[in-house]
């Protein structure tokens, strides 16, 4: 099954995103337990695609989201305002004085180094994003009056209340009615779903979704913890054995879902918190295209890694690419973004097509 894009010029927007945005406190080179300074930023799994699309690669991309319209929230936008991503969709929430009703997420990420590995700390309760209910967004509108080719959102938006799994649900039965592609992103946090039902949970909710998405993106955890596949015991290395073990997973997801167009996923070996192999497999049409293993990545910050391929990816669908060349840009376009601090891609579309042949980082002049 192919993927049925629709044309630009019929469309407002060539991609939009569902989630939430947070403000991130990152210590950067010190630890969170001890740091007095914090560099602030904004991010978030399912935004960080639709910021790369547009920062990156210039496509007209907008967010659905919610914040509370409070000097913090207002920071977030201030935020997001420099990312490019069109804030039209935004719903913002009255401030009680105090956030007791609804507040803000914040997020503190320490990057890690070497044996010590990255960590990351959510304070994201009673979120406004996650007291979405639906009916509160006019997909209508979106979908059919403003039209968008692409809707990308995911598990980490999905697991913060009962009813953002409603929300998302009713955004892709909108986007499927009218002819949008879905990706989804299963993002299995045990965190945020331990308070739900844990894994039990989470597949019941992302089983049902599954049935309306065309682009399926997660790694070996996600499909077994967020969809119940089994997948052969691992020795944990990024090698020909997970590959085989991956791919033969596949098509139990394909057997179960059989309207998935693309299913893909990064491979990860961390030797150290900051040196990584890092490579991705993307199935589309009964064939698996495989992008190069990066052995030895030094990693900066490997926050956003994921969501980079997930942009990368759909940036060269979006751009009538093939899924060869879809895997390899956005393996290469991840491995960049974990080269710079933060959730969000600093890079331009040039280094990302430069990078996906380049063999070394030779001075660029």
């Amino acid at each position: 099954m192919s993927l049925a894009i629709k044309p630009a010029a019929d469309c407002r927007w060539d991609a939009l995103s569902l989630g939430e945005v947070m403000l991130r406190f990152d210590p950067e080179s010190g630890r969170v337990r001890t740091t007095r300074h914090f560099r602030v930023s904004e991010g978030g799994g399912e935004y960080n695609v639709a910021r790369a699309l547009r920062k990156v690669f210039g496509l007209r991309t907008a967010v659905v989201t919610a914040l509370v319209d409070s000097e913090i929230g207002h920071l977030v936008e201030d935020c997001m305002l420099q990312g490019g991503v069109d804030l039209c969709y935004v719903k913002w929430v009255p401030h009680d004085g105090i956030g007791l009703q609804a507040r803000v997420g914040l997020n503190f990420v320490e990057k890690g180094f070497g044996i010590r590995p990255a960590l990351g700390v959510s304070d994201r309760a009673h979120t406004a994003v996650s007291q979405l209910q639906p009916g509160d967004i006019d997909w209508g509108r979106i979908f059919v009056e403003d039209g968008v080719r692409w809707l990308h959102t995911g598990g980490i938006f999905v697991a913060l209340s009962e009813s953002t799994g409603e929300v998302v649900l009713e955004a892709m039965q909108a986007a499927k009615a009218a002819g949008t592609v879905i990706s989804y992103d299963l993002n299995y946090r045990p965190s945020l779903w331990k308070p739900r039902g844990g894994k039990e949970r989470a597949i019941e909710v992302n089983r049902e979704l599954a049935r309306y998405v065309d682009v399926m993106i997660g790694n070996e955890e996600d499909f077994t913890s967020a969809l119940g596949f089994e997948v052969p015991e691992l020795d944990h290395e990024i090698s020909r054995v997970d590959l085989a073990a991956f791919k033969a997973m596949i098509g139990q997801v394909t057997e179960a879902f059989p309207d998935l167009a693309v299913v893909a996923t990064t491979l990860r070996n961390a030797r150290t918190a900051s040196v990584n192999d890092w490579g991705a497999v993307l199935y589309t049409e009964g064939g698996f295209h495989d992008a190069r293993m990066r052995e030895g990545l030094e990693v900066y910050d490997r926050v956003g890694g994921g969501d980079g391929f997930a942009s990368g990816m759909i940036w060269a669908f979006l751009d009538g690419r093939g899924p060869g060349e879809a895997v390899d840009i956005g393996a290469a376009h991840g491995a960049l973004t974990m080269t710079t601090p933060g959730d969000t891609s600093m890079m331009t579309e040039a280094e990302v097509l430069r990078a996906v042949m380049a063999k070394g980082a030779r001075v660029v002049r």
